[in-house]
């Protein structure tokens, strides 16, 4: 029989990597374990990813490194599956080397995967950053 699967949102990681709930912050280590020992299968996908990283960011006020490392954990949690966990690995590493926003690291890595190469944004700092991306701005620049 194949264990139940069960989806993983953002504040269960969220209580988890911070302990600021530590009941619940137990719970989801009971759970976690559960999974690890193959008891259910745990799933959860990149927007849930993305939320944590803005929210390690924004609220907790984590620097990237820290964040990189929590993310890291995450993605190599045992009975765990995170969609697109590669494509988020490369992101995070992007995210912490080159000190830019997780969904524009996340976007370069995703269009490096469509063999794509020029973005077309108003966000030139960030993404003039990015290895083999370049920038095209709307209005200004032309192809």
């Amino acid at each position: 029989m194949k264990p139940e699967r069960l989806f993983v949102d953002t504040n269960l990681f969220l209580r988890y990597l911070t302990n600021d709930v530590p009941e619940q912050a137990d719970a989801v280590e009971q759970l976690l374990r559960r999974a690890a020992a193959g008891g259910l299968a745990l799933v959860t996908n990149t927007l849930v990813m993305a939320e944590m990283v803005w929210t390690l960011e924004a609220f907790y006020q984590l620097p990237r490194s820290d964040i990189k490392e929590k993310v890291l954990t995450i993605l190599n949690t045992p009975g765990l599956e995170v969609a697109d966990g590669e494509l988020i690995l490369q992101a995070m590493l992007c995210y912490a080397e080159k000190n830019v926003d997780f969904i524009d690291a996340y976007s370069a890595v995703w269009m490096r995967g469509l063999g794509l190469t020029i973005a077309c944004t108003f966000d030139r700092k960030h993404f003039s950053r990015l290895e083999g991306v370049t920038v095209m701005v709307p209005g200004a620049d032309t192809l």
